[in-house]
């Protein structure tokens, strides 16, 4: 701890966003950084706990106090060897994780500005990329070989452990690149591609077959290999069931950025499948990030306006969370990039039924719910309240989540992991599942 004063002296700066003018005219990430003089001060913030809630909060086990104090020593090797020792993809987690280990920072609880943990770790691995910090590795062969079925961070962290391990690891993946959602669900204004293009490569370098296009049936899995991971995600997203369903112009949301992905790495996509808000009025049905994702999508295609609606009651506003008191994870309000460049958000509101004209929606049915508890304890009931109204809509797009996979019995030398195995999540939870599933299947392996 090289300046156990700094938190007393030094508030928390964040890097912040590119001005909202600028950034809402194409999809650059938003996100901007500090310089190293600044970088390395929010570093020294750190108080080294005794016990550091940072790293009980981490699903991978992050340890923030030692990369934070080599950060602050100016040592950006070591800082980025303390970091990857638990985390494989940090320049990932750096961008799009929501750092609950910021949330359990000492430093929250007291005065809510906690170490900038995540920033600081996207700034150390670019700084490693950047000064030639990361190395080919070369590990010798067991003779031995798994393949990996699903190219996203559970897959990838999976294939990457059992690689250094020596293990001949073949990822197949039914997309035309790897990533998954990171790739196919986060916009590039989050998390540009060519982040994940330069990690696949160094993959790639240290002997990891990657075989794309191939949709594997999980009841028959390629034959000639002597362990398989499962990491093929949540791919059903939840529908919404209602009547004018049918009706062009509603889609679900990995429809929308999927596609403007796929676009802006140059695919050529017909008008007639073209999913683009341009000069329309947008309704978002669902209020996570994916929905969050949606609403900065249409802002950069031209929308003429966006809404965005959820179920469930409004969060907390503020730092506190009274259901989930710290060190855990706050259920507050959270305000996005996408959110603050426009978009009006409403709570409490049940969708009843698309209205359309030829074919095409032109508003959504909604109306007021409540949500009263139960005596037992169980889950709350829905009612309606008030009066049915409607929200003019030219696109409606759903963001309401996954379905968990219901997986089969599968033989003993196949293992499960990430969103597979557990519904969807966090990337640095898929992450940490990814480790897991490795460990196991080195275990098997080894007898």
């Amino acid at each position: 701890m090289g300046n156990p004063k700094a938190f007393l002296t030094i508030h928390r700066q964040e890097a912040g966003y590119r001005p909202l003018h600028d950034r809402i005219h194409d999809f650059g990430e938003v996100e901007q950084t500090l310089n190293e003089k600044d970088r390395r001060m929010q570093a020294s913030r750190c108080m080294d706990c005794g016990v550091a809630f940072c790293h009980w909060a981490c699903p991978l086990g992050n340890k923030p106090p030692e990369w934070n104090d080599a950060l602050y020593k100016g040592d950006w090797e070591l800082a980025y060897r303390l970091l990857n020792e638990t985390n494989d993809f940090p320049e990932f987690t750096g961008r799009v994780c929501p750092a609950l280990c910021e949330k359990a920072c000492v430093l929250n609880l007291t005065h809510h500005e906690p170490t900038t943990n995540r920033e600081d770790e996207c700034a150390i691995t670019e700084h490693a990329f950047a000064e030639n910090y990361i190395r080919i590795h070369s590990p010798k062969r067991n003779g031995k070989s798994v393949a990996v079925i699903g190219a996203g961070p559970a897959g990838l962290t999976a294939a990457n452990r059992l690689n250094l391990k020596g293990y001949a690891v073949t990822v197949f993946d039914r997309n035309e690149n790897a990533g998954g959602l990171l790739r196919y669900g986060i916009p590039n204004f989050k998390l540009n591609k060519t982040i994940i293009d330069r990690r696949i490569s160094l993959l790639e370098a240290e002997g990891i077959t990657f075989r794309y296009g191939e949709d594997i049936d999980v009841m028959s899995l390629p034959e000639g290999f002597d362990a398989y991971i499962i990491a093929t995600g949540t791919p059903t997203a939840r529908n919404l069931d209602i009547p004018g369903r049918e009706l062009k112009g509603v889609h679900l949301a990995l429809e929308m950025l999927a596609q403007q992905n796929r676009v802006l790495a140059g695919a050529d996509i017909s008008k007639d499948k073209l999913v683009n808000a341009r000069g329309k009025d947008v309704l978002v049905i669902g209020g996570g990030d994916t929905g969050s994702d949606c609403i900065g999508t249409a802002h950069r295609q031209g929308c003429r306006s966006v809404t965005q609606i959820e179920i469930m009651p409004k969060p907390p506003v503020g730092h506190s969370d009274p259901a989930n008191p710290w060190p855990a994870y706050p259920r507050t309000l959270k305000t996005t990039s996408s959110h603050e460049e426009g978009c009006t958000r409403r709570w409490n509101l049940n969708t009843l039924r698309f209205i359309g004209k030829d074919g095409k929606v032109t508003a959504a049915e909604v109306q007021e719910v409540t949500w009263e508890s139960v005596a037992d304890g169980g889950r709350p009931v829905m009612k309606p309240v008030g009066k049915p109204e409607t929200i003019k809509a030219d696109m409606v797009l759903l963001a309401m989540g996954f379905i968990k996979p219901v997986q089969p019995q599968f033989a003993e030398n196949v293992f499960v992991c990430g969103d597979a195995a557990n519904g969807a999540s966090l990337v640095v939870r898929a992450m940490a599942d990814g480790r897991r599933a490795a460990a196991e299947a080195d275990r098997y392996l080894k007898g």
